[in-house]
């Protein structure tokens, strides 16, 4: 009997004795891991990543994949080089901003308040604000029928709606710590338009690295158009304030709670800055090329060359690229849309608030912030109101790039003289090749801006 109770007892005990085995085992497999360089290493770089990242992948979103795909479609692999040539100036811009706020402890639109006349920073500040919310609408629209493009039975007003609510709840009612990790990982929705271009078969490398490496232009209305329409994209007004203020929440995430205790900064600081500004935008530049190749390689040569919609991309994708890059496609203007909307809304209401002197940041609560949270809602209720009064999106977005086509060069001739001053960056002001880099910048944008609002009003 006794021998009896044995087996039983060692039957009864086995799953609790392989559990704990199953636990020694990966724990002891866990603590190689940690102790492998290589992935010590990775987790070094993710830990680096922050408002670089989110702000690079913000600039992918749903307006600016149509832009994109409307360039693969017309003109084929002939932009391609546009990914690259576009990558040094954003990710210079950026980090220009991101400097900015690491020494002086302060968002974009504080300084600009601080060393310019107020009435030239509110004058921006209500073209951005403008912009911003037609974007906003306009994203929000190619968000709903991305959606419908998955699940047809849902209707327009309610996706629309919940999208807006979602974003609005976790702007406002989110720490910041846990609202920065969420955008964070949102981010990586964007290698689903790498996965879904590699999915496409019989593409030849040699010709797209050709593309890729050798501007090419035909110098028609309709290529300057995009050509400018693509710069207003990528080095875009909001992605200066969002970076700006994004590095002053980080510090103040870490105790640096008044302006004094953040100014300054050091070598260590500007140095992860730059592994996360460079970063970021090259993933930005990087999803560019690639939604760029998809539209080129099968809706060019398929005589589809007009794309207004960012959904009307991945739906021309379907059959011709197959189903597993129609659903990432359309996946990803989702996310990329979950993303973008919050970063715009937020930048609209940092420009703002700050341009007023009024409390600002995410990492107040709602009743610590009302005006600055207040901006915000409306900056979304505007966005949302867009699409149920009879705007076209496309409309909406031509509004925003005239708007941005007035803001982005005197915004960028702030940024330029702020991160130059000595005064006031002390030794991180800008170095004379950067400097150089950051007028011809503004002189790129500046002809960009005027050729886009004369096409576009003419």
């Amino acid at each position: 009997m006794a021998k009896d109770k044995d087996i039983f007892e060692k039957i009864a005990e086995a799953p609790a004795v392989m559990l704990e085995e199953t636990i020694d085992a990966t724990k002891k497999v866990g603590g190689i891991l940690h102790a492998d360089a290589p992935m010590r290493k990775t987790k070094e770089y993710w830990n680096m990543l922050g408002p670089g990242l989110t702000t690079g992948a913000a600039d992918d979103d749903p307006s600016g994949i149509a832009t994109y795909s409307q360039a693969g479609a017309q003109y084929g692999n002939q932009l391609l080089w546009l990914a690259g040539f576009t990558f040094p100036l954003m990710a210079m811009v950026q980090e220009m901003c991101a400097r900015i706020g690491l020494v002086t402890g302060r968002g974009l639109a504080s300084n600009i308040r601080r060393f310019f006349p107020r009435w030239m920073l509110l004058s921006c500040t209500i073209l951005l604000f403008a912009a911003n919310a037609f974007n906003i609408g306009a994203d929000l629209g190619a968000m709903a029928k991305a959606s419908q493009l998955l699940w047809p039975s849902v209707s327009f007003t309610k996706l629309i709606v919940g999208f807006t609510l979602v974003s609005l709840l976790l702007q406002i009612f989110s720490t910041y710590k846990r609202y920065a990790k969420y955008l964070k990982f949102l981010a990586l929705i964007l290698l689903s338009y790498i996965f879904s271009t590699l999915l496409i078969k019989g593409l030849d490398w040699r010709s797209i690295g050709q593309s890729a490496i050798m501007p090419t232009l035909s110098f028609t209305k309709d290529q300057i158009i995009l050509i400018c329409a693509i710069l207003g994209t990528t080095i875009s007004p909001y992605l200066f304030f969002w970076q700006t203020s994004q590095e002053v929440e980080e510090e103040i995430l870490e105790g640096e709670t008044t302006v004094a205790s953040r100014q300054g900064t050091d070598k260590e600081a500007v140095k992860r800055m730059r592994v996360d500004v460079w970063s970021g935008m090259f993933l930005s530049n990087v999803v560019m090329f690639f939604i760029i190749l998809a539209c080129a390689v099968t809706l060019f040569p398929n005589g589809i060359t007009q794309i207004r919609t960012a959904s009307e991309a991945a739906e021309a994708l379907r059959p011709l690229a197959g189903e597993a890059t129609y659903l990432l496609f359309a996946l990803g203007i989702i996310g990329t849309g979950l993303l973008a909307v919050p970063v715009l809304a937020g930048s609209a209401s940092y420009a703002v608030a700050e341009s007023f002197g009024w409390k600002q940041g995410l990492f107040y609560k709602l009743k610590q912030a009302y005006a600055f949270y207040g901006v915000l809602i409306i900056a979304m209720l505007v966005g949302l109101g867009l699409n149920f009064v009879g705007i076209d999106p496309i409309k909406a977005l031509i509004y925003s790039a005239v708007a941005n086509g007035l803001v982005a060069p005197i915004v960028l001739i702030f940024i330029v003289l702020i991160s130059s001053n000595k005064k006031v960056m002390g030794e991180w002001a800008n170095r004379p090749l950067t400097r150089i880099l950051g007028w011809l910048c503004v002189l790129l944008m500046a002809v960009a801006g005027v050729a886009t609002i004369y096409a576009l009003l003419t």
